[in-house]
């Protein structure tokens, strides 16, 4: 085994290097090429479709009508504004001037309201916009009616998958979309290396680099060695171990580290597990305990949000094994003399399932050990795409899940996303009609302090029910060789990564 294991490990790193020396002949011959490693690698680049959107704003391919600023504020991009008329319902959309896509045609407010549509057909978690009334009022301004108030909307045009593109001319929206981004496609393999050159058409200016690599590796210590052996330029999600190391060569490594909204949480599968079993999990968890393992890349959570924001105030029990056992016990089951429950002569053994990134390998173990504690056995499941396997067929006990819970300041998009009652996580068989009445009440309030309070009363039922456990929040850390500026590293989202300021000196 140990054998096979440091195989593995050559081989991962004669491919990188292969890569890297590709990369670094383009270097010689003066080219500002970056490499980056990301967690994640896609089969399409349709940037409407899934989460697909977020890595097309990440390798610089897509923009949205609106950008979140460092500090969690909308700012304008491809739009210069977006203002409510007095019925609350109808807005005016106003384009800035002179911009076009990659292909040098102008971006009209036509071509903004057939993405807006294509969006809302193409992903579930958008699919209001494909009912609304657009109208374009001139070639740089549109309207939308909405059918309801909408408090949210410009919060919801900054989302990457709301992406512009040119739906005319591109021929392959998996392998080769036309956006406004400052790159364009390269080379494209799905569920591996993307590669970017730069767009000479950018309507924002100069772009610095003249393209990046974007190399797949999941593993967190395939990216520490190929940062170290010089074949990556950066890279985010860092572990504490990791950073230590890169903190003790500050000469050689600029490390970043804020506070994000990235959270790791798990969804208890109602349609599998009673409610007492629910709770004896939630009991067992101990999400400080994690945070202290995991080293300060993680902050201990409560719900999905900052306990520091007006939306984050729900509360949940303390971790006590003596009532997780008890909870056991009141489904019928015994201890074994192997230390498991068991019932009708079968243990108590969940199906975890997870997948390798966002520390989330190292979750699952904890989790693990904690629960086999209590007397709680598990399997552990990994998968490459959640969101294709088990999140869609329901084939989990407990399902371990990463996301960025806050992605525009407002609670509403973890919520709906999460826990609308058969929305996105239907699997998990969460029901609640108070919740469900909750979040449509959220859906169209204008008050923050109402919404605030309504998100509340929804994280609560939600934790109240066992329906979802909130493990930690993530620090943002983010590591680059020295020369290398402008990758979005002060930025709390996982979705910006390179842009036209990006630079390696």
């Amino acid at each position: 085994m140990k054998r096979r294991i440091i195989a593995l490990l050559l081989a991962v790193l004669m491919m990188a290097s292969l890569c890297a020396c590709g990369n670094d002949a383009d270097r010689d011959d003066g080219k500002k090429i970056l490499r980056v490693a990301e967690s994640f690698a896609y089969p399409s680049l349709d940037a409407h479709k899934e989460y697909y959107g977020w890595y097309t704003s990440i390798y610089g391919i897509t923009e949205a009508l609106f950008a979140m600023g460092d500090d969690s504020s909308v700012l304008p991009c491809l739009a210069e504004k977006a203002e409510v008329g007095n019925d609350g319902l109808t807005w005016t959309v106003t384009l800035k001037d002179g911009i076009c896509f990659s292909n040098g045609t102008a971006v009209t407010a036509d071509m903004v309201i057939k993405n807006l549509r294509r969006a809302g057909e193409e992903n579930i978690r958008f699919a209001q916009f494909a009912g609304y009334e657009y109208t374009a009022v001139s070639d740089t301004a549109l309207t939308i009616k909405t059918s309801d108030v909408y408090p949210t909307l410009i919060n919801d045009l900054a989302s990457p998958e709301m992406a512009i593109m040119d739906l005319d001319a591109t021929t392959d929206f998996d392998s080769a979309p036309i956006g406004t981004g400052p790159f364009v496609v390269k080379s494209f393999e799905p569920e591996g290396t993307v590669e970017v050159s730069r767009n000479d058409n950018y309507w924002g200016g100069d772009v610095k680099l003249d393209g990046a690599i974007f190399y797949y590796m999941q593993d967190d210590e395939s990216k520490l060695m190929a940062m170290q052996n010089d074949e990556i330029d950066c890279y985010t999600s860092v572990t504490a171990a990791a950073k230590e190391i890169f903190d003790a060569s500050p000469d050689k490594y600029t490390v970043t580290d804020i506070p994000a909204t990235r959270l790791q949480f798990y969804m208890l599968n109602q349609n599998r597990l009673s409610d007492n079993i629910r709770k004896a999990i939630n009991l067992t968890v101990d999400c400080g305990a994690i945070a202290s393992y995991l080293n300060g890349t993680v902050t201990a959570a409560v719900g999905p949000f900052g306990t520091s924001t007006a939306y984050g105030k729900a509360v949940k029990p303390a971790v006590d094994t003596t009532a997780a056992k008890a909870a056991i016990e009141a489904e019928g089951y015994t201890l074994g003399s192997d230390g498991i429950y068991q019932k009708n002569g079968q243990p108590l053994k969940l199906n975890i399932c997870y997948y390798a990134a966002r520390s989330l390998d190292s979750l699952a173990l904890l989790i693990q050990e904690q629960l086999k504690a209590i007397g709680i056995d598990s399997t552990l499941t990994v998968q490459e795409d959640a969101d294709a396997t088990y999140v869609a067929s329901g084939d989990y006990d407990i399902a371990l899940y990463c996301m960025i819970a806050d992605k525009n300041g407002d609670p509403y998009y973890f919520i709906d996303t999460v826990l609308r009652p058969d929305g996105y996580w239907k699997s998990a068989g969460f029901e609640s009609t108070d919740a469900a009445n909750l979040i449509a009440q959220l859906e169209t309030e204008t008050n923050t302090a109402k919404r605030a309070e309504l998100a509340n009363e929804i994280i609560q039922l939600a934790i109240d029910d066992n329906a979802i456990g909130c493990v930690g929040l993530f620090n943002k850390i983010t590591v680059a060789a020295k020369g290398v500026s402008g990758i979005y590293e002060t930025y709390p989202f996982d979705f910006y990564r390179i842009g036209a300021n990006t630079d390696i000196v």
